[in-house]
């Protein structure tokens, strides 16, 4: 199957390279949400961050730093958000694993996509003893 982030990282599709290292690349994202948007991806191929290996994901946190801190730099941004989508349900469109890098400007009308509230405090605790393994997710039947 045709990956066009391996593409990219083997240099046979064009990108606009921010940063490049024996592990990783970062590339201008053609569907900016912000001016400085990049995408920094493993140039192994991994398909999202459940088959992401541990020295893949350090290469790319390094590499996100890295990028950020030019990006912050040379653009000013008045901050950055780090996003990663795995899963159709999570709007993954290129099943290349990547981590999204994108500059915040102030006022640059960029919204998150889900409303914010206080969760119910039982299923918060509940869920974390779940996570921890203390107990198994109830299941309504």
């Amino acid at each position: 199957m045709h990956c066009l982030f391996c593409s990219i990282a083997e240099g046979t599709s064009s990108s606009n390279t921010v940063y490049e290292d024996t592990n990783t690349l970062a590339f201008m994202d053609i569907l900016p949400m912000t001016p400085g948007h990049c995408l920094v991806i493993p140039k192994r191929h991994v398909r999202d961050i459940f088959e992401l290996g541990d020295e893949d994901a350090a290469h790319v946190m390094l590499a996100c730093r890295e990028v950020a801190k030019r990006v912050k730099e040379k653009l000013e941004p008045l901050g950055i958000n780090l996003l990663n989508n795995n899963g159709p349900a999570a709007d993954q469109s290129q099943f290349h694993f990547h981590i999204h890098l994108i500059p915040r400007y102030g006022r640059d009308r960029l919204l998150h996509p889900w409303e914010r509230s206080y969760g119910n405090p039982d299923q918060i605790r509940t869920i974390a003893e779940v996570l921890r393994g203390e107990r198994e997710l109830p299941r309504s039947e």
